[in-house]
């Protein structure tokens, strides 16, 4: 019987299964960050149980780290808590764990590839939405709760209903300055950020394997803002270069032994998915949200919609994102000042993205009226920065460089938008005060974001490449 590439993976790691019921799955690798942990180390404590396999799981924090001054005592004391707390608890289980100011620290989704600790293959999860990013790597990757961290603490299993399948392919080769950010965007733009709700999602086509590593890791970090389970890629000649020789891959025989494993890894031929979905890649533009969610997103040169066709619910809902934006339907956002530039978070942190960034700021200067946080998704890539001299075009652009960590995503730490003011941000959520009460987020790419840097206000990155 021809199989999916989720198909592949799921079956494969099938304990067993529920009569009318749910799956009893293996899991590979349980990641943990100071957020959604707690409750499940003290559930493991209350009932007296050690992790069955802690080797397999890994800790650290980023949600609450500061973005400086790491070498101190976090002043917050909320977040100090909960990373303070993760790192005894990772004591007390016996489990890895990469502390702050550890050089393998950084946002648990840019740290696990760029480690080898995400691996094709593998099923994977986190207590955070945002694990369908490892499923760029050829896994099965999905946010889960803190009683299913637990479950997964004490059993190395949990229980998930199989969700649907989709494909969507994107045929064609993408335009100048269109990135991953924007394919994404776009795809939310037609879709919805309901339109893959129970589904899981194989990316496909031309314009998809084009795409490199870290493009394709923002491509499925963004899967869940369809309502997506998760997102994922089959690993070919890109992901297995990306993977060879990194910290924890496998290495000599054992390389050879996974590489042959891993090349089984894809779609068959006549395989059925649930919901086929197709776009041209040519039709794709660098794109800029407008609303307070993502899937309100809009070629950066288009203008914003207007109500025509819309039911009244609908209308109600858009009107009200309008208020809080402060814009109009219908208008052009081209030329419109912009406040904060965000540049980081498990979508947007990676090394090529700050290339990306570098290569429009180069030889230019960062507009007076802009502040501007660049954070890199980790350590590591803190280090590529350097040692490329990206820091150096950035600082005489007028950029500095914060230490790694969430950052401005969610506003759980001390970067916070104020409430009113414009950010262009290449994060992966807008909704009403997600990054500071009351601020006004626009999602981008790193090129549209570098553009409203240098600029002060929104503008086609292609005018400037």
């Amino acid at each position: 019987m021809a199989n999916t590439l989720f198909d592949k993976i799921w079956d494969a790691h099938v304990v067993q299964k529920v009569d009318e019921g749910p799956t009893q799955l293996y899991i590979d690798r349980l990641y943990c960050h100071e957020v959604t942990s707690p409750q499940a180390f003290a559930g493991m404590r209350a009932r007296g149980l050690k992790c069955f396999r802690p080797e397999k799981i890994y800790c650290m924090p980023d949600h609450n780290t500061p973005t400086h001054d790491q070498d101190k005592p976090i002043e917050d004391p909320v977040s100090r808590t909960q990373v303070d707390t993760l790192a005894k608890n990772a004591a007390d289980f016996g489990l890895t764990h990469f502390g702050m100011m550890n050089k393998k620290n950084g946002i648990i989704h840019v740290v696990g590839p760029e480690r080898g600790l995400t691996l094709p293959g593998m099923t994977i999860v986190c207590g955070d939405s945002h694990t369908s990013t490892h499923g760029a790597m050829g896994a099965v990757a999905f946010g889960i709760g803190t009683s299913e961290v637990e479950m997964v603490m004490a059993s190395q299993c949990i229980l998930q209903a199989r969700p649907k399948t989709m494909r969507i392919t994107i045929d064609g080769k993408l335009g100048k300055g269109v990135t991953a950010k924007d394919v994404a965007l776009y795809m939310m733009s037609k879709m919805t950020t309901s339109g893959a709700t129970g589904y899981f999602v194989e990316y496909a086509g031309e314009a998809i394997r084009s795409l490199t590593m870290e493009g394709r890791l923002t491509l499925c970090n963004l899967s869940i803002e369809m309502g997506a389970r998760g997102g994922m890629i089959a690993p070919d000649e890109v992901t297995f270069e990306y993977i060879k020789g990194r910290e924890y891959a496998p290495k000599g025989a054992e390389w050879d032994k996974a590489l042959a494993y891993w090349k089984t890894l894809k779609s068959d031929e006549d395989a059925v998915f649930d919901k086929e979905v197709r776009y041209d890649a040519a039709d794709i533009q660098p794109m800029i949200t407008y609303g307070t969610n993502p899937g309100m997103g809009m070629a950066v040169t288009d203008h914003i919609p207007t109500t025509e066709g819309m039911s009244d619910v609908e209308k109600g809902s858009f009107e009200k994102s309008m208020q809080y934006m402060g814009f109009q339907a219908g208008e052009s956002l081209l030329g419109k000042k912009v406040d904060y530039v965000f540049l980081g978070a498990c979508t947007n942190g990676r090394i090529e993205d700050f290339r990306a960034f570098a290569s429009i700021v180069k030889g230019r200067k960062k507009a007076d009226n802009i502040t501007a946080w660049l954070v890199p998704g980790s350590w590591m890539v803190d280090e590529q920065i350097r040692q490329e001299g990206l820091d150096k075009v950035l600082e005489e652009a007028g950029f500095e460089i914060r230490q790694p960590g969430c950052s401005a995503c969610l506003a759980m730490n001390d970067d916070k938008i104020p409430a009113g003011k414009y950010s262009v941000s290449t994060s992966n959520r807008n909704f009403e005060g997600r990054q500071g009460p009351g601020s006004r987020i626009l999602l981008a790419s790193p090129l549209t974001a570098a553009a409203a840097a240098v600029t002060g206000v929104i503008t086609d990155p292609r005018t400037l490449m």
